[in-house]
């Protein structure tokens, strides 16, 4: 059950990390292997986009 609900938790953050990415200025390139780490590694993409990956658009007043 345990380890279920982890999966879980890695799945939704992994999806909000893809969604985060496609909102985000980077070039299509840089989405593209920001998305293929996220699910290719799932825990550990995630830790790396979450240190080193595009931001999201920034609004500007």
């Amino acid at each position: 059950m345990l380890s279920m609900i982890g999966g879980l938790i890695v799945l939704i953050l992994d999806i909000w990390a893809i969604v985060s990415i496609f909102g985000s200025g980077a070039s299509t390139g840089k989405k593209v292997l920001w998305i293929l780490l996220i699910i290719i590694l799932p825990v550990i993409g995630f830790i790396i986009w979450l240190i080193a990956g595009p931001k999201g658009a920034k609004a500007t007043v």
